[in-house]
């Protein structure tokens, strides 16, 4: 799934989804049951890390796949709100963004 780039950008818009429930979760454990913050030890780094990966890995997608500007920043924009990436790679699979421009 990694040999094409929009392969690529499926597989780290899901990753970076899940990344966001498993911070999310670590948070709620932490600030409302108040039972530690050892899952936000664990999920922010691994969060960190997979959402800078998710924009280098969009930025190199926006490139390969000819995506216009507005189309760019909204792949962008889509990293910041949990799950967003999601709703961004079904968009973008339904409408062909991530069909290799020929």
């Amino acid at each position: 799934m990694f040999d094409t780039p929009a392969g690529r950008f499926r597989v780290v818009a899901l990753a970076e989804a899940v990344s966001w429930i498993g911070l999310l979760t670590g948070m709620f454990f932490k600030y409302v049951t108040e039972s530690g913050e050892l899952g936000v030890k664990i999920f922010g780094p691994i969060h960190g890390a997979i959402f800078v990966a998710y924009l280098a890995v969009t930025w190199l997608s926006a490139r390969q796949l000819g995506w216009d500007r507005r189309t760019a920043v909204w792949a962008f924009v889509c990293s910041v709100p949990p799950l967003a990436t999601l709703v961004f790679e079904r968009w973008a699979l339904r409408t062909g963004k991530l069909d290799l421009a020929v």
